[in-house]
């Protein structure tokens, strides 16, 4: 039984050491509303005759509008469209129609109060975001295209309704694209129209390629970071490293993505694709590429492309109303089937009580609740074994040269007194799911980042710290300061040690009883949100185990 118990101890302690050791570190309040969601429609193919003729566009483009042909204007290279909605503020390059600037108005960098708002696009993306390319190079010059805007004025406000912007390429041979963007000023996701115009004499015979990246970082925490897509309706998540070993995929495609620990950047196709996604890892970013099927565009003709663009945060709410499964992609793996009904149960008590760390308090409190039937067999097996320590001290210094004999007469004991020395032991390591999916929700919950609790903790997702103490501390990641929550958790873990039957080997005594200091020093860098909840727990625990040794006496 000792044994059993220390081995389960160190092993938990190895696996939480493990967890920290390869993934973790980071941080905003979760005020996203419920979304107005447009519904997808298919990809829309039209043959359509093509006037040589020159045309114009206007901000609203007409249902079958044809890409300019010879437009007298050339376009600033460097002009941009800045778009303000609601919910974010997005700025639109002439050079290749793409996104330089996205700013997510309800989340901030840091949490100081003076933190700039939230950029999903960093300065190092020299070429913008949102990028639309031939895989075949059927249109020269596409590539380093600057584009007509159908916007005279620099910006765009978006108010009481829809409104779209036009930006329109032709190349020498009179063949074009245009890149229709709709803004909703009722949700984050943004329609992106994509007409192919074939003026040239021959067939144009090609796949369109729409592009998604990030820059690579290092995975500190056990959320995923870096490309994904939904594939055949199953979550494909390629960390960068192992993208040198396979970098395409092929399925029916509803979306693609390049995610952090708490947003995501999309492509959504209208309607499932038959198509690719190609990886790459270019200037230390990581791309991810979706590959639409081959067309064929006929002389004088157009082809139509439908495609959703989604920017922002990874809130279960928000990502399940958008719909085309994008709530797929906030995954909590093997634990999913516990961590979302905990996160939805989450939300809906701050709901009622607008502060996430007494939501966590609550919700731990019914798990707890919940588990409490497994926790008063646990704890009446430990007071019943604790009851036979002195009979379990004499048995084994009596037979302590003699192995065999000593766990015949221990066995007996517990057969006499009608003990199960596992008693205490499994409901404990039927608990360790909870506590692990609890661990990955409270990690990855955009909910917490930079969600205040009470005094000196102002951010829930990141580490408690009172104080700046001005200098590095062994173990600890900066910010360097007083861990007093987590000192509090070692202190109440320690506490329940000692509530706890000893071991008989006094070795593993003093192993059992360094637990509770190896999981302080392991909790320093946790999320205080995360330390709350195992706090939390404890305090209940050691209220239960008091309860049940004071009605078992």
């Amino acid at each position: 039984m000792e044994q059993l118990r220390l081995l389960l101890a160190i092993g938990l302690s190895f696996l939480v050491l493990f967890v920290w050791s390869m993934f973790f570190v980071d941080r905003q309040p979760a005020i996203a509303p419920q979304e107005a969601v447009p519904t997808g429609k298919p990809i829309v193919e039209e043959q359509a005759a093509y006037s040589p003729e020159e045309t114009t566009t206007t901000a609203i483009i007409p249902k079958d509008a044809e890409i300019i042909k010879g437009s007298s204007v050339v376009e600033n290279p460097g002009r941009e469209i800045t778009v303000e909605t609601p919910f974010y503020t997005v700025r639109l390059s002439a050079k290749g129609a793409s996104f330089s600037s996205y700013v997510l108005k309800k989340y901030r960098e840091s949490v100081d109060a003076d933190s700039a708002n939230k950029q999903l696009i960093p300065r190092s993306f020299n070429n913008g975001e949102i990028l639309t390319s031939l895989s075949g190079k059927s249109l020269s010059g596409l590539d380093d295209a600057i584009f007509s805007v159908s916007q005279t004025e620099d910006s765009l406000l978006i108010g009481d309704s829809k409104q779209s912007l036009t930006f329109n390429w032709v190349a020498d041979d009179g063949s074009g694209l245009t890149k229709i963007y709709t803004f909703d000023p009722n949700s984050y996701l943004i329609d992106l129209k994509v007409l192919l115009k074939n003026g040239s004499q021959r067939v144009m015979k090609d796949q369109l390629v729409l592009s998604v990246r990030k820059p690579i970082e290092e995975n500190k925490g056990y959320g995923f970071v870096g490309p994904s897509a939904l594939i055949n309706d199953a979550l494909v998540q390629i960390k960068s490293k192992k993208i040198k070993d396979k970098d395409e995929y092929t399925g029916k495609i509803k979306w693609i993505s390049v995610e952090d620990r708490y947003f995501l950047s999309s492509i959504i196709p209208g309607s499932e694709i038959n198509g690719s996604i190609k990886l790459a890892i270019v200037d230390n970013m990581v791309v991810n590429r979706l590959v639409n099927p081959m067309f064929e565009i006929s002389p004088g003709t157009q082809k139509a492309f439908q495609f959703f663009v989604f920017m922002g945060p990874k809130s279960m709410d928000l990502l399940n109303n958008l719909g085309h499964d994008l709530g797929k992609a906030l995954n909590f793996g093997f634990f999913n089937i516990i961590a979302k009904p905990c996160l939805w149960f989450m939300n809906k008590i701050h709901g009622v009580v607008p502060n996430y760390g007494i939501a966590i308090i609550l919700l731990t409190m019914f798990t707890k609740v919940l588990l409490w039937p497994l926790g008063n067999k646990s704890y009446k097996s430990m007071s019943e074994m604790k009851k036979l320590q002195p009979l379990m001290t004499e048995i084994r210094e009596k037979h302590k040269s003699d192995k065999q004999k000593m766990n015949q007469e221990l066995m007996a004991l517990y057969r006499t007194y009608k003990v199960n020395p596992m008693g205490g032991c499994l409901p404990m390591v039927l608990q360790i799911p909870v506590f692990f999916a609890l661990y990955r929700m409270l990690y990855q919950a955009i909910e917490l980042r930079h969600a205040p609790f009470f005094l000196w903790i102002n951010d829930l997702s990141a580490p408690d710290r009172l104080f700046d103490v001005g200098f590095s501390i062994p173990f600890m990641e900066p910010p360097y300061g007083i861990p007093v929550l987590t000192i509090i958790m070692g202190a109440t873990m320690l506490l329940q040690q000692k509530m706890s039957p000893p071991p008989g080997d006094p070795t593993q005594a003093k192993m059992m009883m360094l637990m509770p200091v190896v999981f302080t020093f392991i909790f320093i860098n946790f999320s205080s949100g995360l330390v709350l909840y195992w706090l939390v727990n404890n305090v209940l625990s050691i209220s239960q185990q008091y309860y049940v040794q004071k009605k078992t006496a």
